[in-house]
């Protein structure tokens, strides 16, 4: 079963007594008590709720809970879908194809990375009414993968960053071996008379 297959699955059991209310779970850098090595703070995600009443502009914000999650069960479900497949791929937002109305109709679908998108089905595809974007994502992943002029430019760049450091250290030894030579030629200073 797909990861859109599943979440489908998810939103078509949801029985909830919420139908007005809508709930969005997501990660949030929060600041710990412990300091790094460097006397800094550290943070650590934790998973948060956002909840808005429909016709209410209140929106209540807070760390998720056992409750919060057993009340928007779907919900959640999209949240860990998207947190795997975020794992396996590139969101949706860096792929300058899709406009942002096109990203939320994906998630809300079940799809949250490129790669998910080039993996949908031609009838799947033509349902969402993506078939243009998802040929864009296949074209963009299939370019990527034979994509090696990053890693060769990085590779040359260590090349040449080695064969500077060798430069500098043969001209320091150079010079050195200059001054040597150059102390031992100078007239010595011979006291009383010359002769």
């Amino acid at each position: 079963m797909s990861d859109f297959e599943l979440f489908q699955q998810v939103l078509d059991e949801r029985k909830s007594p919420d139908r007005n209310v809508a709930a969005r779970f997501y990660d949030r850098a929060v600041k710990t008590a412990a300091l790094d090595d460097n006397g800094l703070p550290c943070f650590e995600d934790v998973c948060f709720v956002e909840i808005r009443a429909k016709d209410s502009y209140d929106v209540f914000d807070q760390p998720a809970d056992a409750d919060k999650i057993r009340r928007f069960p779907a919900e959640y479900q999209r949240y860990l879908a998207a947190k795997q497949q975020h794992k396996k791929g590139a969101p949706l937002e860096q792929f300058a194809f899709l406009s942002a109305a096109e990203i939320e109709s994906l998630k809300v679908r079940g799809v949250f990375t490129v790669e998910a998108l080039a993996e949908l089905d031609d009838d799947k595809a033509a349902e969402l009414g993506v078939e243009k974007e998802r040929d864009l994502a296949m074209k963009f992943l299939a370019q990527a993968k034979g994509n090696t002029a990053l890693a060769d430019w990085q590779r040359k760049e260590e090349a040449y960053k080695g064969e500077i450091q060798m430069l500098k250290e043969e001209n320091a030894r150079l010079k050195s071996t200059l001054l040597k030579k150059k102390n031992e030629l100078k007239p010595k200073f011979r006291g009383g008379n010359n002769g």
